[in-house]
């Protein structure tokens, strides 16, 4: 996706940056929950680097480290997964642009998202489309975090007093039950929040899986047709290698007739800024797409495994822009949550 076709949607009572005196504040978290793949980075990360370097944009990103644990999960692997993905974020171009922090790190989060709870209503989390799909798949062992942590995503976003939040169509009713709360809460407090605005991407390369083009591209499908932002050349390449194509010599963009070709074609396009039916012309037979493809992917993610491979080498220089991040964070977040704990009557020290 190019990250030039994102554009801010102004639903009625959001404010806009053009009635703004400063910068539009911009919120985005990321689940550390697989390893970020090439489709994460062409559909989300590539557009929020983008959107973080204009200066009419003011970007803060965190690691939602909390959200992981809706589900059952391994301590030393969430820790592991907590900052490698931040390393990935910093190695991708994320730097001093935007205020990057893990999200337990900052208690404002868990704080004012207890204030949200006593905002917002049971039925209101039971209707969450996620929730009924896992509560319903987990037969009644679903943690009760399961069905709160939208007032945790919803804190998230109102503790920065957010303009524009990146948004897919998965998270859509999530931000829409962010934005009844934050109105709901001005209505009956006082006005504390800001309602933010979601940031729609006009669009987007929707990558699949290189050995299942009817199935997404997932971070946690190791050994499939994924191509991971950290792997190395000789593992990319055998991955575009086993690439499901056809026998036809004369490529095509034809997603329906022609799903594994197709995808090829929107990955090379996405990466080389292209329409997939521009990527392939002048291409002749599997062979030669899937040799172009290999050659962008490694050239477009070397140096981002290069830069990882620095922080990897050196913890504490992680640790440094990490706990620079965190102050930031809460310095911007303090003044919210402060205004919410005194408009809902708890004392003030």
């Amino acid at each position: 996706m190019d990250a030039s076709t994102l554009t801010l949607d102004h639903p009625a009572g959001s404010r806009t940056a053009a009635a703004a005196a400063v910068p539009t504040r911009l919120v985005t978290g990321l689940t550390p929950s697989g390893r970020l793949h090439v489709g994460n980075y062409v559909g989300a990360i590539r557009p929020l680097l983008a959107l973080a370097a204009r200066p009419s944009t003011s970007a803060i990103v965190f690691v939602a480290d909390l959200h992981a644990m809706t589900y059952d999960h391994d301590p030393a692997q969430l820790r592991s997964d907590t900052r490698e993905l931040a390393a990935t974020l910093l190695a991708c171009g994320l730097g001093g642009d935007a205020t990057l922090f893990l999200q337990s790190t900052v208690s404002a989060h868990t704080e004012l998202a207890y204030l949200l709870e006593c905002t917002a209503a049971y039925g209101e989390m039971t209707r969450m489309i996620q929730f009924k799909e896992k509560a319903g798949s987990e037969r009644g062992a679903a943690r009760l975090s399961l069905l709160t942590y939208p007032a945790l995503m919803a804190a998230d976003i109102l503790l920065y007093r957010a303009d524009a939040v990146p948004v897919g169509e998965d998270q859509r009713q999530h931000l829409e039950l962010t934005r009844t709360l934050a109105r709901r809460f001005n209505a009956r407090y006082g006005d504390v929040f800001t309602v933010p605005a979601p940031v729609v991407p006009e669009a987007a390369a929707r990558l699949k899986d290189l050995r299942l083009p009817s199935a997404k591209m997932g971070k946690s499908s190791a050994g499939s047709g994924t191509v991971h932002l950290l792997d190395e050349p000789v593992r990319i390449a055998a991955t575009v290698r086993a690439a499901v194509t056809d026998l036809d010599p004369v490529l095509a963009y034809d997603p329906e007739l022609r799903p594994g070709v197709a995808n090829l074609a929107e990955l090379l396009g996405a990466l080389t800024g292209r329409t997939p039916a521009a990527a392939i012309a002048g291409l002749r037979g599997a062979g030669a797409l899937k040799a172009a493809v290999t050659e962008v992917l490694v050239e477009t993610l070397r140096p981002i495994r290069a830069r990882y491979l620095e922080f990897a080498a050196d913890p504490a220089e992680l640790d440094r822009r990490l706990v620079t991040g965190s102050v930031e964070a809460a310095a911007l977040g303090a003044p919210t949550l402060a205004a919410a704990r005194a408009a809902m009557g708890l004392t003030v020290m």
